[in-house]
């Protein structure tokens, strides 16, 4: 896989960590979740890197029982986990407030002509 972009999600606006998503030449995209610490360590400056090493890690991770490779579990998507997916819709709302917040409309009147005496 080409990586033709990289994407960088701040979670709840960064307080609670990164999505980063690699877009390959394919179509294909790879995400990886980072979870802030109380030290708000991961920022938007570090969390491509910290991704590219966690995904490094998962590649040369093995199954010690086995020494198979790590098999992935499905995303709440196509697992069809409805509370989950609630759940990260919640938190993408919560992330972009005020933005999300519905317009006011306001009206006003202008008077026609001339004011009669």
């Amino acid at each position: 896989m080409q990586v033709v972009g990289t994407q960088v999600i701040p979670e709840m606006g960064g307080k609670r960590g990164f999505t980063i998503e690699f877009v390959g030449d394919g179509g294909e995209v790879v995400s990886v979740l980072l979870r802030n610490d109380e030290t708000q360590s991961v920022n938007p400056r570090n969390a491509v890197e910290r991704a590219k090493a966690v995904m490094l890690e998962i590649a040369a991770a093995t199954d010690e029982a086995t020494s198979d490779p790590v098999t992935a579990r499905p995303s709440a998507r196509a697992s069809g986990d409805q509370s989950t997916m609630e759940e990260q819709l919640d938190e993408g709302l919560e992330g972009t407030f005020p933005a999300s917040d519905p317009v006011s409309a306001t009206g006003s009147t202008v008077p026609r002509g001339p004011a009669k005496h």
